[in-house]
């Protein structure tokens, strides 16, 4: 007998960003920095079974594929390539609007193994947002030849969250990453990334402020990662909460925080 999954997104709501569930198979993001190998990864695993549009309502391009792994298929939507979640940029917007309402049952971080540190900035942000991460220390091959050790396991222990190694263009590493993909999507394996810890003064206005966003957003967000948002002035979370949410929430939570 085969593991089961239980999704962790709607239908409605990632049919509203061109995912096509009617095959009701897992739904996994990829996600990272440009110049991280990531497409070159996505093209690996997805092949010719893949295709490209934009975003709803956005001039920026939408890859989807999907690939088999031990019998079950997978869909896999290759989201832009940005430095930060932060919504700087449409890029960005996207990027974490997907992540944060179509509830992706794993979220692949790409970074590139010969310039981690800048690359980690991503990954912790994305672990804000969802307990399902995936962090692919890609480039290993050119790591290796600049001299450089990634220390997988002390990542592992370090963030939290499973990490494995790979070279996408040789297909270094790919098939671990499928099998941990595989037990985060079927819960077998359930990662749990450490909380990025702020100033005693951020963490104070947090923990004053995520009750009533959790009365509100309940179990949809991660009511700290809004809180914070909403604690860095940033409008555009109001704004998705609004179209995804609906308008009444966002009024009760507008009311609670005047």
């Amino acid at each position: 007998m085969g593991l089961t999954y239980q999704s962790t997104g709607t239908s409605t709501t990632r049919e509203v960003f061109n995912v096509d569930t009617s095959d009701k198979q897992p739904v996994i993001a990829l996600a990272g920095n440009p110049n991280t190998g990531k497409s070159t990864l996505f093209n690996r695993l997805t092949g010719l079974r893949q295709h490209t549009g934009n975003w709803p309502g956005k001039t920026v391009l939408q890859s989807q594929g999907s690939y088999i792994h031990e019998g079950r298929k997978y869909t896999m939507v290759d989201l832009p390539g940005t430095y930060s979640l932060l919504a700087n940029s449409v890029e960005e917007q996207v990027a974490r609007d997907f992540i944060c309402f179509a509830k992706p049952d794993a979220t692949v971080v790409v970074a590139d193994a010969t310039c981690l540190e800048r690359n980690l900035n991503l990954a912790l942000q994305v672990m804000e947002i969802t307990k399902e991460v995936v962090l692919c220390v890609n480039l290993i091959d050119e790591a290796r030849r600049k001299k450089l050790n990634i220390d997988i396991k002390k990542l592992n222990q370090r963030l939290g969250i499973p990490v494995v190694g790979t070279a996408a263009s040789s297909g270094e590493g790919i098939s671990d990453l499928l099998k941990l993909v595989s037990k985060v999507v079927t819960g077998t394996l359930k990662p749990e990334p450490k909380a990025v810890q702020y100033n005693p003064q951020v963490e104070d206005v947090v923990a004053k402020l995520e009750p009533i966003v959790k009365r509100v957003v309940g179990n949809e967000l991660n009511s700290r990662w809004v809180s914070l948002r909403l604690l860095e002035g940033d409008d555009t979370i109001i704004h998705a909460l609004e179209k995804f949410n609906g308008k009444e929430q966002v009024q009760i939570l507008q009311e609670a925080l005047a």
